[in-house]
């Protein structure tokens, strides 16, 4: 079940990050927040279910298993099948919403966003 959950992380972030920089460029193209996000997620949308439909398949022969340690596959398919379609869902959905509101937020107090920055470079420097 660790594996699984380890593989669903990582590729869920990846694909995060991704959505998040593609709307990070069309932001500095010029677009609006909200078109930006929009048009990342409308455009990353064959590849991340790609990715995911990739990652689904390859595990459906886990999740069926038969016969002597099938007790350990199933849970690591089960998991991860069911991981996967849960955050694609909410990766489609939520992270465009995160990106308008924490873009709005960094654009509209920048000072703000600065002094967050100088705390953490102060912290980070303790260590």
């Amino acid at each position: 079940m660790q594996t699984g959950l380890i593989m669903l992380i990582g590729l869920l972030a990846k694909t995060a990050i991704l959505l998040t920089e593609f709307a990070s460029e069309r932001r500095r193209m010029g677009m609006s927040i909200t078109t930006a996000a929009i048009s990342a997620a409308r455009a990353r949308l064959r590849p991340i279910m790609m990715t995911s439909m990739t990652m689904i398949f390859g595990m459906l022969p886990l999740m069926f298993s038969k016969g002597v340690g099938a007790n350990g596959n199933i849970s690591v398919g089960v998991g991860t099948v069911g991981g996967m379609l849960i955050g694609t869902v909410g990766l489609l959905f939520v992270v465009p919403s995160l990106f308008i509101i924490f873009q709005y937020l960094q654009e509209r107090y920048p000072s703000f966003t600065m002094l967050l920055e100088e705390e953490f470079e102060r912290r980070i420097s303790r260590w």
